[in-house]
């Protein structure tokens, strides 16, 4: 460690190195923490979380009764074992609450003044924090699966909405009204992600297996459709599978096949170059039949997918597929979960009511220097697998690079 912060103090390496490197070894010793308690508020199941991105203090939830909650995840007490307090709810004796299941509940992207839900109940509403009222509330023909706001957009204000019509509807905060329709699926679109690098470009997923990119400038249809046999017809069969879930990564789209009653999420599809580069991960168990928020690591090499998967999360390597750990720690089915960049820490949600918090295990120092300033490796033997033993240590390996090196020098 010393060695590579030498490094980066002379500026012989990149300072992103480091971080990637720590980022790792953090997410990778993710355990239960049994010190930090969130309030147990719901009496349903979780359907979905997310933590706003400007403080990275404050989460979201919503569950399938309907009720929202905002939790603030901050320690003030000074010990170290405390609760995340439960700062405002949306319970069932509000008179703005959803009737049916919350879906998808997410911060606005500059701002934590207001959060936007949608519903079974066929509403979207836009909501003030300050309040708990709805601002607006969107109106649709059938069920909303899911929505999002960009995280880059500064020319437009758009949401992009999935219900159970193929069209994809855009509403418009500036104006409360749905201003545009995305036509080209042909059953329910299940998932909906802007581009993290481009503001006006929108991918779409629906239960007819095809992934769609869009350009919401033009009127002309989609960019381009993606599916797993790369447009190749003669491959396709009837018995094709639901995109279920997806999300843009960088300059990439990583979506997930699953079966037709989403009982089983069978496998996963990297897009480059508009090419579908097939990755199996395996029978990832779906016990809910529904569509499952899964989460990826930021500033990890590699980085990693969070699935729930029945009473646990899996913890895979994005690019391979190959499975690291599950966490374990509910008692029953997990359908959400999200990672906190910040602190390299992931939260679940299931259907036991709980959410609870993954954490970084706080371990001695798994580098030892003895009087000759050689450098010795404790090896880490925790479980089986070989492989996830040389991924537990890559992060530390890195270091262990640059400290030999700076010594020779």
């Amino acid at each position: 460690m010393l060695g590579f912060l030498t490094a980066r103090r002379a500026g012989l390496d990149d300072p992103l190195r480091l971080r990637r490197a720590e980022s790792t070894r953090r997410v990778l010793g993710l355990q239960l923490n049994p010190d930090r308690d969130v309030d147990r508020i719901h009496g349903n199941g979780i359907n979905t979380i997310d933590i706003e991105a400007v403080e990275g203090r404050y989460m979201l939830s919503g569950g399938a009764d309907g009720v929202i909650v905002i939790y603030d995840l901050e320690n003030f007490s000074g010990k170290l074992q405390y609760s995340c307090k439960a700062v405002c709810t949306v319970g069932r004796s509000s008179r703005y609450v959803h009737k049916f299941s919350v879906e998808t509940v997410q911060w606005y992207p500059y701002d934590t003044g207001m959060f936007v839900s949608s519903s079974f109940d066929k509403t979207m509403k836009v909501w003030d924090t300050e309040t708990l009222k709805p601002a607006e509330v969107f109106q649709f023909e059938g069920n909303v699966y899911c929505h999002h706001l960009s995280p880059i957009a500064r020319k437009h204000s758009l949401i992009a909405v999935g219900t159970t019509n193929p069209k994809i509807q855009l509403c418009d905060l500036k104006s409360g009204s749905r201003i545009h329709i995305l036509q080209g699926h042909r059953a329910e679109v299940l998932s909906v992600r802007w581009s993290p690098r481009y503001e006006h470009i929108l991918a779409t997923a629906s239960a007819d297996s095809k992934v769609k990119v869009w350009d919401v400038r033009r009127a002309s249809g989609s960019l381009f459709t993606l599916d797993q046999h790369n447009g190749d017809k003669s491959k396709a069969s009837s018995e094709a599978g639901i995109v279920g879930i997806f999300l843009f990564i960088k300059f990439f789209v990583s979506f997930f096949l699953s079966g037709a009653d989403f009982k089983e999420i069978l496998l996963c599809y990297y897009v480059i170059d508009r090419e579908t580069v097939l990755v199996n991960y395996g029978k990832v168990c779906n016990e809910s039949r529904k569509r499952l928020q899964f989460t990826v690591s930021r500033g990890c090499s590699p980085e990693f997918v969070f699935v729930p998967c029945g009473s646990s999360v899996a913890v895979y390597t994005l690019h391979t597929g190959e499975l690291v750990t599950m966490l374990r720690g509910h008692y029953n089915s997990v359908d959400c979960c999200e990672f906190h960049p910040d602190y390299q820490e992931v939260y679940s949600g299931g259907k036991d009511c709980n959410i609870l918090a993954w954490v970084p295990v706080l371990r001695p120092s798994d580098v030892e220097e003895d009087s000759d300033h050689e450098v010795k490796v404790k090896v880490i033997t925790t479980g089986n697998n070989s492989r996830w033993k040389n991924l537990k240590n890559c992060g530390i390996q890195m270091l262990l690079n640059f400290a030999s090196t700076t010594e020779k020098k």
